[in-house]
């Protein structure tokens, strides 16, 4: 995944792992969905260990971990109506 700078995000967590995200996103939303790394999101490949945790709020919020090279690995709250419908029309839904 490249650069987040121009979606508009909100930090959930920081300076955490993969893991502690995906059982964040597992405690606290309803519409989880899982996917692999390589899968394209907002034009980026994401990246992280599988299964990679993702959740939708609303109609227009995807929760996704995002890793900062050099700063580390970030829960983030991205409000985008395509980014959703790509997620639930893409990714598996978590059953």
């Amino acid at each position: 995944m490249g650069c987040v700078q121009n979606l508009g995000y909100e930090v959930i967590l920081e300076y955490t792992s993969f893991k502690e995200c995906r059982a964040y996103i597992e405690k606290h939303f309803s519409e989880i969905y899982f996917v692999d790394p390589g899968f394209l999101l907002f034009e980026k490949r994401m990246i992280g260990v599988p299964p990679i945790a993702l959740a939708i709020e609303g109609e227009d919020t995807v929760i996704l971990p995002y890793t900062k090279p050099c700063f580390g690995t970030y829960l983030l709250r991205v409000r985008d109506e395509e980014g959703v419908a790509y997620v639930r029309e893409n990714a598996r839904r978590k059953p």
